[in-house]
């Protein structure tokens, strides 16, 4: 009984932590989100803002003496292991190549907001989840008003979650090119690909704390929209519509 009483008292703290996001909590989110999209961070920002110098310089070029005592029979080998396999490298003669400082920030800057977003979608979910009453036959209009709710709020906690997965990827793909200008440091190709990788990033990073306010806008539309219905599915009246 006690652990009874106890998970009614989650179930209904819970309930009111979740209105609480509903009718305060994500008007004031959104405000915040704009205002941080707002900033110079974020707005008219150019891309090459966000460019950094890799720190790896270019080694000179291996000149190679021409012997010209040998007999013309013979032909000379070299070692083409450069040529094929790249410069090995022990130990970069200028440090270690760090990681891009500008999207660092924005990245510590946009993560907060993933988890927040992941959270607030994961009560919601729960929230809805209550509310959704036993299986009865007739007068489930309002049940799938919850049910159509329920799903959108899992797809934004998935999305979300996603979005992090992201953040990793970036940092792996950079760190792989890193490695390619340090074992071909004379191919700038290599370089400029890091360069766009950076300028892709930010975009992303952009588009991301763009998302986050988005889908708090439609959880806080939707929601808001079919509260009654939510907090109350089923009623005589059958014919009111989801939007």
């Amino acid at each position: 009984m006690a652990d009874a009483k106890k998970v009614q008292e989650y179930k209904d703290n819970l309930k009111v932590r979740a209105e609480e996001l509903v009718l305060k909590g994500f008007p004031e989110t959104i405000v915040k989100l704009n205002n941080i999209l707002d900033t110079p961070h974020f707005r008219d920002r150019v891309f090459t803002d966000v460019h950094q110098d890799l720190n790896i310089p270019i080694p000179d070029p291996i000149v190679l003496n021409s012997h010209t005592d040998l007999p013309p029979a013979k032909k000379t080998k070299y070692d083409n292991s450069i040529s094929k396999d790249g410069t090995k490298v022990f130990v970069l003669p200028t440090g270690s190549v760090s990681t891009n400082k500008h999207l660092v920030e924005l990245v510590e800057c946009v993560k907060p907001h993933i988890r927040k977003l992941v959270e607030d979608s994961n009560t919601m979910k729960m929230w809805i989840s209550f509310m959704i009453p036993k299986i009865e036959d007739g007068n489930n209009f309002g049940v799938s008003i919850q049910e159509d709710t329920l799903a959108e709020v899992q797809s934004v906690e998935s999305e979300a979650a996603a979005f992090f997965d992201q953040i990793s990827r970036y940092f792996i793909s950079r760190g792989k090119l890193i490695s390619k200008v340090a074992k071909y440091p004379h191919i700038d190709d290599y370089r400029r690909a890091v360069q766009e990788l950076d300028e892709k990033e930010y975009l992303s990073l952009w588009l991301v704390m763009s998302e986050i306010r988005n889908r708090y806008c439609a959880l806080h539309d939707i929601v808001l929209k079919n509260l009654d219905k939510i907090k109350k599915p089923r009623s005589a009246n059958v014919t009111e519509s989801l939007y």
